[in-house]
C-alpha cells in the first residue's frame, strides 16, 4: 500500500472541469477525474431541461454524451431540447436513446474518441445494472470521465437505494424543484433558475 506525505497531496496537480459564467458561480471549479454528479427532483420539475442546458454548455468545451434512457429520443425529448435551445450544429454533443445497456456504454466509452462527460437519464432505468458493484466498476473503468446521473425524487430523496448511494458518493448534488436547481453538495447553496419567469411565478420573488 502506497502512502503520501501531505506535501505530496498538496503538490498534486488536480485536473479540473474549467467552467465560466453562471456555471462557474453555481458549481465552482470541480475536479474531473472519476467523478459522479447527481441531479434529482420530482416529475415535471425541470430535471431534463436543466440537464440539457448544462450538457449543451459543456459540449462547447469538449465531447459530451446525453443518454436519454427513459424518454428516448422521441417527441418529449425533442421538445425539451428546443426549450433548452441546444446547438444542433455542435457535433461534440451526442445523444443515445433507449435500449443501451451499461455493458454497451462501458464498451463505447472505452473507444479512442469517446466523450469525457456522460449524462445518464435516468438512474431508475439502470437500477439493476448499477447494483452489486456495477456503479463502482463503471467509474473505475473510466477514471478520466465525469458521470452525471439524473434521478427521480421520492419523499425528498433520490428514488431507489441506488439513487441514494449515488447521492452519498456524488461530488456535486443538485436538487431541482419548480424550475429552480439548487446545489446541495460540496459546493452548496447556489441556485440556477431554469426558467426565470416561471420559477418566480412558482416561488415568488425571493427565489
Amino acid at each position: 500500500m502506497r502512502t503520501y506525505t501531505l506535501k505530496n497531496v498538496l503538490d498534486k496537480k488536480i485536473q479540473r472541469l474549467e467552467l465560466d459564467g453562471i456555471w462557474l458561480e453555481v458549481f465552482g471549479n470541480p475536479g474531473r477525474k472519476g467523478k459522479i454528479w447527481l441531479f434529482y427532483g420530482a416529475e415535471k420539475h425541470g430535471k431534463t431541461w436543466f440537464s440539457l442546458l448544462f450538457a449543451n454548455y459543456l459540449a462547447t468545451k469538449e465531447p459530451t454524451l446525453y443518454l436519454s434512457a427513459e424518454e428516448g429520443l422521441e417527441e418529449s425529448f425533442q421538445d425539451v431540447c428546443m426549450r433548452a435551445n441546444v446547438d444542433v450544429t455542435n457535433r461534440k454533443f451526442k445523444a443515445k436513446g433507449r435500449g443501451v445497456t451499461l455493458t454497451e456504454l462501458d464498451e463505447y466509452l472505452s473507444t479512442r474518441y469517446a466523450p469525457k462527460i456522460i449524462f445518464i437519464d435516468n438512474v431508475t432505468v439502470y437500477v439493476e445494472e448499477l447494483k452489486n458493484g456495477g456503479l463502482q466498476k463503471l467509474i473505475n473503468n473510466h477514471q478520466d470521465k465525469i458521470f452525471i446521473f439524473i434521478a427521480h425524487e421520492e419523499r425528498g430523496e433520490p428514488y431507489t437505494a441506488t439513487g441514494k448511494m449515488i447521492k452519498r458518493l456524488a461530488d456535486r448534488i443538485v436538487k431541482i424543484q419548480g424550475l429552480v436547481a439548487t446545489v446541495n453538495g460540496r459546493q452548496g447553496g447556489e441556485k440556477f433558475l431554469i426558467d426565470d419567469t416561471a420559477a418566480k411565478i412558482l416561488h415568488g420573488s425571493n427565489v
